[in-house]
């Protein structure tokens, strides 16, 4: 094992008296090439071109000597520390950090970031990283080749954002570019580069302070729980949409940051706002106009970013991009069938009738989904004088993936 492991954040500064140190005393260097090419490197020190950092951290381990790792930004933050830190390497570090680059970035633009959320982009993984960007105001993508800005913008698609993008931070090269996302899939940019993508309500955001990190200024959002009642909506809600079944179908569903959910005959989006203040992406489908509308004056009204699509399913569910998770609010089995086509983790409906639901966990079944059925009954009650008010009975369908 290597004697002494100093990781060295670097942002286009000079380096540090302690970075300087610990280079001039390093018998392995490990770095990209413009790390390599510094002049402070001794000409006698073991150079390895820091690729795979796994790889990398297995040659360290088997060194005999004092090595140095230099690394872009900070490298605790999404970057080398955690991957030298791995039990397996056996490798105890010091950190020389750098001002990161999601910090630099945000420098540049003269914005504030303690409101941001920050993803890293992998080619395998990139639409998570998509969905953050569509479900927040302001969000920071730390690029990799393969998952850059222009293939950010084709995964948005109709989602309109402006990208600031800011490639080769610190470097002479450094450049700024601020774009909207429709133009951003046009050009060839430079890696590395962080992009900001910005859009929705972040304006109102910004203008108050926060007290949170990653967390819009207004977090924890005006409106306490989920599952609202009825009342906190400025519109009727459906059968499909009462407050019981809506908790049971978001319980079910479990949306998170990160994921899409497509929500199929929206209504007044109630279920579909809910959704997006978990942090989710959300696409809300109805064929109804009126309902369109109703859906994003609601998002509007509770302050998240949802994207509405009028349209009758299960046609217009071709061009969507593909879901994690999907809510069915009214198509019965044929958009059951439709959905289950794309593959999503979890499926949930509602029947009004026992053979509509068997109906729907038909198709679930067909479509390789567990199927789980409840009979649900909702009573109200007047607690002036305790008695029955209004009863709701509704039979829950809902599908989970049984293979990829």
């Amino acid at each position: 094992m290597a004697d002494r492991v100093t990781v060295i954040g670097w942002d286009g500064s000079p380096l540090t008296e302690a970075a300087r140190s610990a280079v001039g005393a390093a018998t392995l260097v490990a770095g990209a090439a413009h790390h390599l090419a510094l002049p402070e490197i001794p000409p006698t020190a073991e150079r390895i071109r820091l690729g795979s950092v796994d790889l990398a951290a297995r040659r360290i381990a088997q060194h005999r000597g004092s090595a140095v790792v230099l690394a872009d930004g900070d490298p605790g933050f999404f970057g080398v520390v955690r991957t030298l830190r791995a039990p397996e390497h056996g490798l105890e570090v010091e950190v020389v950090p750098a001002v990161s680059s999601v910090a630099a970035a945000f420098a540049r633009a003269g914005m504030p970031w303690d409101d941001a959320q920050i993803v890293a982009a992998h080619a395998r993984d990139l639409r998570r990283a998509v969905n953050v960007c569509r479900a927040h105001p302001k969000v920071a993508v730390l690029t990799s080749p393969g998952a850059g800005p222009a293939e950010l913008a084709l995964l948005l698609g109709p989602v309109h954002r402006t990208f600031v993008i800011c490639e080769e931070l610190g470097t002479e090269r450094e450049q700024v570019t601020v774009v909207t996302s429709d133009r951003a899939a046009d050009h060839a940019w430079r890696d590395p580069n962080v992009v900001i993508v910005i859009g929705g309500s972040v304006a109102a955001a910004g203008r108050a302070g926060g007290w949170i990190a990653g967390r819009e200024s207004g977090y924890p959002p005006p409106v306490r729980g989920w599952a609202l009642p009825a009342d906190a909506y400025a519109t009727a809600l459906g059968e499909g949409e009462r407050t019981e079944l809506r908790a049971a179908q978001l319980a079910r569903l479990g949306p998170r940051v990160g994921d899409l959910v497509w929500d199929i005959g929206a209504g007044s989006g109630a279920a579909a706002v809910e959704a997006a203040r978990f942090g989710a992406a959300v696409i809300a489908v109805d064929r109804d106009p009126e309902a369109c509308r109703h859906t994003a004056a609601t998002a509007r009204r509770f302050g998240v970013q949802l994207q509405v699509v009028h349209g009758t399913a299960p046609h217009v569910l071709e061009d969507l991009p593909e879901p994690d998770v999907v809510r069915i609010g009214a198509g019965g089995a044929p958009v059951v069938t439709a959905c289950a086509a794309r593959r999503p983790e979890r499926i949930v409906t509602h029947a009004a009738t026992r053979d509509e639901a068997e109906a729907i966990g038909r198709a679930l079944a067909e479509g390789g989904y567990a199927v789980e059925c409840v009979l649900l009954q909702a009573v109200e009650l007047d607690t002036s004088a305790w008695t029955e008010r209004e009863r709701a009975v509704a039979f829950l369908l809902s599908g989970r993936r049984t293979h990829p």
